[in-house]
């Protein structure tokens, strides 16, 4: 009898520590998440790297933040666009028409315009998404904690409309290190003209 009481309180201790921990998790989480929220209600504006379709840098502009109902995004963008970039889904690997797009070019975001990634940038990681191994501006993107698989991981936004665009990792390629993995339904791929090719 003795040894069943024993049990149960190790049993009971252990339980109540494990609980003790996830509701500590739970709030680090949740502090996170209003912190990150709170980012993403910021209304601008922001100062972004403005590029040509053929890659030439424009310079710094200050913008107001793009601001859309949810009715307004899903009239411009498709069901999955819409899912990847404002619902933060992901695509299947192997599924999105750009991860073996290895054409010279720009990669916008399709749901500002805003530059993100050079093809010159892009590595092909093995994993079935498009992986660069730096975006075309510091500028133009920014990373947001994400706890939603319940690890950490650092998802990677659009400054400007703050479209989810997928997450960065540090198992890439020299010389960063990084591997930004993308999705292919947050990008438009402008190809690039043959004589501006040869003059990069």
């Amino acid at each position: 009898m003795k040894e069943i009481t024993r049990r149960g309180m190790i049993f009971g201790a252990a339980t109540a520590a494990a609980y003790g921990l996830l509701v500590g998790v739970e709030r680090v989480c949740l502090s996170a998440f209003a912190n990150n929220a709170q980012a993403d209600d910021d209304a601008g504006p922001v100062k972004i790297a403005k590029f040509a379709d053929d890659g030439t840098r424009l310079g710094i502009y200050a913008l107001a933040k793009v601001r859309k109902n949810e009715s307004e995004w899903k009239k411009q963008l498709t069901p999955l666009q819409y899912d990847v970039t404002r619902r933060g889904t992901t695509e299947f690997a192997f599924s999105g028409g750009l991860y073996d797009q290895h054409a010279l070019g720009l990669y916008r975001c399709v749901g500002c315009g805003n530059a993100l990634f050079d093809s010159k940038a892009k590595f092909d990681s093995g994993t079935g998404w498009p992986s660069f191994w730096e975006p075309i501006a510091g500028e133009n993107v920014r990373e947001k904690k994400d706890f939603s698989l319940g690890v950490l991981r650092a998802e990677v936004k659009c400054i400007l409309c703050d479209a989810h665009l997928g997450h960065v990792f540090t198992d890439g390629p020299e010389p960063t290190g990084l591997r930004y993995c993308m999705n292919s339904a947050a990008l438009r791929f402008l190809p690039r003209r043959a004589a501006a090719a040869e003059k990069s």
